[in-house]
């Protein structure tokens, strides 16, 4: 009997692996429906002095079984971490959230202080989100730093609701004096899409203080989440150690954006995964510069991109000049040159046409007239900025006279950050050194751009990103085209970055920007630029 008694408690041991103030039901496979098949489960909860971790992982729990089991934690006041990933295989999704409320209520009736929580693989979708919003507002979590979210399917919806629930919980640490520092977040595989991973973006800069790993590795984040102006919560994250966005549609356009987060904050980032993102080389070595000033980085990750063979011998370069080249992981994977760039070439010769909206309308304009109306004596002399742009030249810049800042203004659409640029660079390809010319030029740069800069709609970064793609820094697959560049264009920049209408906090991006091999063919205007670009970054 005796030999009985201590088999049937080495099994006990066995299965639950009590020790350190864990109780483990890790893996057991146990499909808990009722109160009853839980009732082992809670009786050893209830006797378990000093509770402080339960592991619930690989089983499967119904909705009264969690009611049961949140009756035995209702007194576990010590209770720290939750490991309650894979918790509900084969459920209905519409039990989890009442599950997973009473589970809630009980850790914030026994006064608990979590710091873990897992409840990943759980597929409870944005009602699932809704069973935990509770808990996530509550005192329980104002000591939380470990949230591992991931693959539960949670949707936009769910990312709404999760970033607006980490707000709260950091807004009510705050008026308690016990400030909300979250370390590790984990939300791969979610299908956030655009506006969830955006409401979450939001939430991390308010989270400012979030510190060790951020993971977002989510496969549904198109390029819109990494344009600059989402991309700016990055630089808010003082403690971040990791970032992972692996296997993300970064692409060229978001890595940049990324690039212009990291000369501006994350200053203890140890590791950067931005793998299998359709990056191309311009902007993988853009990335590469924005890391050089990492003192603690160990990794970076750019494998799976679209880098080519020379690109990629130019990343390992790039790499080994700074001194980083042990820090550069694996390119194995790399998948050739983007060959997106190929049909856009092939009607290259109807972009000028494109980019002013006006596909030959001065000349139809111009023949009809002179087929319809005889002699029209002020027509063929009327100037306007929509004349200039359908070929600019210095003599048609000076022509429109002393008004041509005026017409600017009236004439330009700077709400929409794609013909802003396109005005800025037809503006700065008529640049020459002859003063009337230069005159002309600056004048007129600068009539733009206040009045651009000037509008609180006016997205800066988008304006920068845009511009940076038509000068053939990298490719988007929005079409946008990308024009020749001549010093021009980077005078008039230098001259912009000089004055006191442009946004000072955008430099640092526009200074990884320029560093780019893109440039070299003006490689003068590019070093006085970027010259004036470091100039006013020590300013800041």
């Amino acid at each position: 009997m005796a030999s009985d008694d201590i088999a049937q408690l080495a099994e006990s041991l066995a299965r639950t692996q009590v020790g350190d103030g864990e109780l483990s039901y890790k893996g057991q496979g146990l499909k808990l429906d009722t109160a009853q098949s839980a009732q082992e489960l809670v009786q050893d909860i209830k006797e378990f002095q000093g509770l402080r971790a339960l592991r619930l992982e690989g089983n499967t729990v119904g909705v009264e079984a969690a009611h049961a089991i949140a009756g035995a934690l209702e007194t576990k006041n010590q209770l720290q971490c939750c490991y309650w990933s894979d918790m509900f295989t084969g459920r209905l999704r519409s039990e989890i959230p009442a599950a997973l409320m009473s589970l809630g209520t009980a850790l914030m009736t026994a006064g608990a202080r979590l710091v873990e929580l897992d409840l990943s693989d759980n597929a409870f979708g944005p009602d699932g989100v809704r069973g935990i919003e509770a808990l996530l507002k509550s005192t329980a979590c104002h000591t939380l730093r470990e949230l591992r979210l991931n693959n539960c399917g949670m949707g936009i919806g769910g990312g709404k609701i999760l970033a607006a629930a980490l707000t709260e919980c950091h807004r009510q640490s705050k008026l308690v004096g016990s400030l909300f520092q979250l370390k590790v977040f984990v939300a791969g595989r979610n299908r956030l899409e655009n506006e969830g991973a955006t409401a979450l973006a939001q939430a991390f800069k308010v989270l400012s203080r979030l510190a060790k790993q951020l993971f977002v590795s989510c496969t549904m984040l198109t390029p819109l989440f990494f344009m600059p102006s989402h991309c700016q919560a990055l630089k808010h994250l003082r403690n971040v150690q990791v970032i992972n966005f692996g296997d993300c549609l970064v692409r060229s356009q978001g890595a940049v954006a990324i690039a212009g987060a990291l000369r501006e904050g994350l200053p203890i980032l140890k590791e950067l995964n931005l793998s299998f993102g359709e990056i191309t080389e311009d902007a993988a070595l853009v990335v590469a510069r924005a890391v050089q000033d990492k003192a603690q980085l160990e990794k970076l990750d750019l494998n799976g991109n679209c880098l080519g063979e020379d690109g990629c011998i130019a990343l390992k370069e790039a790499m080994e000049t700074m001194n980083m080249g042990d820090m550069l992981g694996s390119l194995s994977d790399d998948e050739g040159e983007d060959d997106s760039g190929d049909s856009e070439e092939d009607d290259s010769g109807d972009s000028e046409e494109e980019e002013t909206g006006e596909p030959d309308e001065t000349e139809e304009n111009g023949v009809r007239k002179l087929r319809t109306v005889p002699s029209p004596p002020s027509s063929p002399r009327t100037l306007d900025m929509a004349s200039f742009f359908s070929a600019p030249s210095p003599d048609r810049l000076l022509n429109l006279g002393a008004k041509r800042t005026q017409l600017i203004e009236q004439q330009v659409d700077v709400s929409d950050t794609s013909k802003t640029a396109v005005a800025f660079l037809k503006i700065s390809s008529v640049y020459q050194e002859e003063p009337e010319v230069r005159r002309a030029v600056l004048e007129s740069i600068d009539a733009l751009l206040k009045n651009a800069f000037a509008s609180s709609s006016f997205e800066t970064y988008s304006f920068i990103s845009t511009l940076m793609v038509m000068l053939g820094l990298h490719k988007i697959e929005d079409g946008t085209k990308s024009v020749p560049v001549v010093p021009g264009h980077l005078v008039a920049l230098e001259h912009a970055v000089r004055q006191d209408y442009f946004p000072q906090e955008h430099m640092s991006m526009l200074e990884a920007l320029v560093s780019s091999q893109a440039f070299e063919s003006c490689a003068s205007a590019r070093n006085n630029l970027h010259t004036t670009l470091q100039r006013r970054i020590s300013q800041q």
